[in-house]
């Protein structure tokens, strides 16, 4: 009887300790996850704790698994981000630091969240699909404010701050034409499974994990094994790690804690829980101006979308998929389109193979035959083929000899120098695009980094084209019109 008491109360005591995520004051963190909201608790001794408290249960306590209740469904993004946070977090020095550091930028997260709203959705569907913490869409936020071209002083490139090597190592394709790691949805892929890979390495701690991620997979675990010929706790708050990597993972945590708990002080913003951009496949070479015109996108919003793209084509070895406002889907209905690309759909909740192939104009019979499929049943976050390409030699590439955007080395343009005074906000970025001129030679004239700082009252020099006036748009011959009756003409 006395055994089945001690039984009744490791279980009680357990399951109390996997409530909502607060701050508690033992200086402790849950780092482990389960998928379909399972979780397990490990305890950590951290170095704020002179003797942490520890649990003890029953052998069939410690394999009670809590399961908690799925979320309720919201209209908004960001609450269905924080309903889905499961760390529990503990006080300590470290993580109250970072708490304070983001209460002092109030509106950081609205700002940041602006530039992350045409991706946010598709990662946190990502995230899910794989099962991972919703803790680590918010990493993007930490790693890079969200700056899909930032590169570090290490050569850490894109919002998930990826170096070349583990890029490539993860299927991120870069050359001269085409940078993945400043892809953010192709840079998010690799970035999850680099993240599912080292959680993996480190038994299951996400902790260990994450600072992997941030300074390397040998120095973590140096520092692990380093701790345990000297008989001390591998938890991650006890590893001696670099300052970077000792302030990242609590930089990550408050910010969870923050987005959980917006009462404490930081704006959270609205963003609704709904796609805004789509991926659409072009199945071959293509110039943006062309797409541009096809599909009623802007040049300038095209390229903002797709920044992984470094010039105005797309390389003939791929890949060839660019994401589009959900709002301006000319392209994907005009006939042309259906006629001569290859398109991919993601099924979306209440999604029918009847709607989706009445919306693309085509049969049912028509759309299973081309995705191969037996059943009527689809799955929601499936892809499918909407669309055959044909092969149309440069019909999506514009002949550089008559296209506006000439060769620079073709055309000498005379410039003025005009001095600038940063201002409040101001950014390398916010400049080059006030003035018109690209981010990088703002960079270069000032000698500055692409991801300096700037301080407001510091003159920034820049060179600009005499015959042009900042914020004016410069004036382009409209070379595409009527582009579907020339198709078969010589260029």
């Amino acid at each position: 009887m006395r055994s089945l008491v001690i039984c009744f109360l490791g279980i009680f005591l357990f399951g109390c300790e996997t409530t909502e995520p607060e701050i508690q004051e033992a200086p402790q963190i849950f780092t482990h996850f389960e998928p379909n909201y399972e979780h397990q608790e490990q305890l950590a001794k951290t170095p704020d704790d002179a003797e942490p408290k520890t649990t003890h249960t029953t052998p069939q306590a410690a394999k009670k698994v809590i399961v908690k209740k799925r979320p309720p469904k919201t209209t908004d993004l960001w609450v269905h981000i924080a309903n889905n946070l499961h760390f529990t977090i503990y006080q300590n020095r470290a993580l109250n630091k970072r708490i304070d550091w983001y209460l002092k930028q109030p509106n950081y997260l609205r700002t940041v969240s602006k530039r992350a709203a045409p991706y946010l959705y598709h990662i946190v569907k990502k995230i899910e699909q794989k099962q991972l913490p919703m803790e680590l869409a918010l990493l993007p936020f930490v790693e890079s404010d969200f700056r899909p071209t930032i590169a570090s002083s290490q050569q850490a490139v894109g919002v998930w701050q990826l170096v070349g090597a583990t890029a490539h190592h993860f299927g991120v394709k870069s050359d001269q034409w085409y940078d993945g790691r400043q892809d953010v949805l192709a840079s998010t892929d690799a970035a999850l499974d680099y993240l599912s890979y080292l959680h993996k390495r480190f038994d299951g701690n996400w902790l260990h994990a994450l600072a992997a991620y941030n300074s390397g997979e040998g120095r973590v675990k140096r520092a692990i094994e380093k701790n345990k010929k000297r008989g001390k706790s591998t938890d991650y708050w006890s590893l001696k790690l670099p300052k970077e990597t000792a302030d990242y993972v609590p930089k990550l945590l408050a910010l969870s804690y923050l987005v959980k708990h917006p009462q404490k002080g930081i704006n959270r913003p609205k963003l609704s829980n709904k796609p805004i951009t789509t991926q659409m496949n072009v199945g071959q070479q293509f110039d943006f101006s062309v797409i541009a015109k096809l599909s009623g996108v802007g040049s300038k919003q095209l390229h903002s979308l797709n920044q992984g793209y470094l010039k105005n084509q797309s390389s003939p070895n791929g890949p060839h998929t660019l994401l589009l406002p959900i709002g301006q889907e000319a392209l994907l209905k005009s006939q042309f389109f259906k006629s001569n690309f290859a398109g991919e759909y993601i099924v979306k909740q209440n999604d029918t193979l009847y709607g989706i192939a009445r919306r693309f104009s085509m049969s049912v019979s028509a759309l299973k035959q081309l995705n191969d499929k037996q059943t009527n049943l689809i799955g929601v976050g499936e892809k499918l083929l909407v669309g055959q390409p044909k092969t149309l030699p440069k019909s999506l590439i514009v002949d550089y000899k008559i296209s506006p955007y000439l060769e620079p080395q073709e055309v000498v343009i005379p410039t003025i120098e005009i001095d600038y005074e940063v201002k409040q906000g101001d950014t390398l970025w916010s400049i080059s695009q006030l003035y018109d001129v690209p981010h990088s030679d703002l960079a270069k004239w000032n000698k500055l980094s692409a991801s300096s700082v700037l301080k407001p009252g510091k003159q920034l020099v820049l060179f600009i084209p005499q015959a042009e006036q900042p914020k004016s748009a410069p004036i382009k011959k409209d070379l595409l019109l009527d582009l579907q009756k020339t198709l078969n003409q010589p260029w």
